[in-house]
């Protein structure tokens, strides 16, 4: 997601889709199942296994209107929704600052969603908190304020965003991915991060969370930011306190070779998973053994070189994979939801949601035996 206040840069969303058609022509051979063999149980599930339920980030629809969505939304038989409340997801169904100035708004938009019998489950304010812009850096962790203000009125208990990335030094203007510690000095700029922005940063937050009732903060592990994987998100946890959890999107996972139930049984043990992005990756072998998995593409021409792209529910792994993974949700009590989030360049917008609809509520059915 790039952010809405760059008009001139176009969002990952829109990127992809103008160029779906290209992409399809593309690179050649996918990794249908990244290795991965299932592991489906005929057992029974776990005593007291609850159903999971099924809903949609809204940032794939930011041209409907609130009301055109939810219509759409009912019909599809959508169970719950995941709300953008500004950064880089926006805030087109969610007027923020409105809706928590006036008791009368919010009071009809929550009857919305609920003359659907739609839930509000979470809201997301993905940004970069700790940017070393201190405008930009302000501007987001002013919208994760107004965020769990209204998910204080809203009695949500999951806000989803990403951890933020901050520059290596007191003097840098732009973020720095550190992921290698050497040489030294990249170990000691990766310190500093953590120590002087980092968690102080997350401190803060989550102490505000505290008072307001908000107690899981759902961060998405994401390339560019410094919680990018299961190890970095349990080190901020371990560090901050147990607000921290993840929001496991594991589209960002697979291509970093984890696998998709080790994680959320290693995570879900834990009680540190607080929501679940549905995506998929598709991995393109011939590219992956020539390039690596560190080759993403941004830029139409490089395209036909890319190792991995997103891809909707079911078009990166098979259903029985995702039969595994809905499984391993439930395996360890996870509580929250299972949110579509489409950003699939050849079946884009709500062509990809649907079909990802409709391959996790066949395998969910499976698993409940109905």
């Amino acid at each position: 997601m790039h952010r809405n206040a760059f008009p001139d840069s176009p969002s990952r969303r829109t990127f992809l889709a103008a160029t779906s058609g290209l992409l399809a022509a593309a690179a050649a051979g996918p990794l249908a199942t990244s290795g991965m063999a299932s592991r489906s149980s005929f057992g029974p599930l776990p005593e007291g296994a609850k159903k999971l339920q099924i809903g949609v980030f809204d940032a794939a629809f930011p041209k409907l209107s609130l009301d055109e969505m939810l219509d759409k939304f009912s019909a599809w038989g959508v169970e719950a929704v995941e709300i953008g409340t500004g950064g880089y997801p926006g805030s087109a169904h969610c007027p923020v600052q409105e809706l928590l100035d006036d008791p009368a708004k919010l009071g009809a938009w929550k009857k919305k969603f609920e003359d659907r019998d739609i839930r509000v489950a979470t809201l997301s304010c993905h940004g970069n908190p700790v940017h070393p812009d201190a405008k930009i850096a302000a501007k987001d962790q002013e919208t994760f304020r107004r965020t769990v203000l209204l998910a204080e009125r809203l009695e949500v208990s999951v806000i989803v965003g990403f951890s933020g990335c901050p520059g290596g030094s007191p003097v840098d203007t732009m973020p720095n991915w550190i992921t290698y510690r050497w040489p030294p000095e990249y170990a000691a700029m990766q310190d500093w991060q953590w120590k002087e922005k980092l968690i102080p940063y997350w401190q803060q937050a989550a102490k505000f969370g505290r008072e307001h009732g908000v107690h899981k903060l759902a961060l998405e592990m994401h390339p560019n930011f410094a919680v990018y994987n299961p190890r970095t998100l349990l080190q901020l946890r371990e560090a901050v306190g147990e607000e921290i959890g993840a929001n496991c999107d594991l589209s960002h996972l697979f291509w970093q070779q984890c696998d998709a139930v080790e994680v959320i049984h290693m995570l879900g043990k834990q009680n540190a998973i607080f929501h679940a992005h549905m995506k998929d990756t598709v991995l393109y072998k011939n590219n992956i053994d020539r390039f690596g998995v560190l080759n993403f593409a941004f830029e139409t021409k490089d395209l036909p070189l890319a190792s991995e792209t997103f891809r909707a529910v079911g078009y990166g792994h098979g259903a029985s994979l995702w039969k595994d993974v809905i499984r391993a949700y439930m395996d360890v009590g996870y509580p929250g939801i299972l949110s579509v989030e489409n950003e699939d360049p050849i079946l884009p917008g709500e062509v990809g949601v649907e079909r990802a609809l409709y391959v996790l509520k066949n395998v969910r059915s499976e698993l409940m035996g109905s």
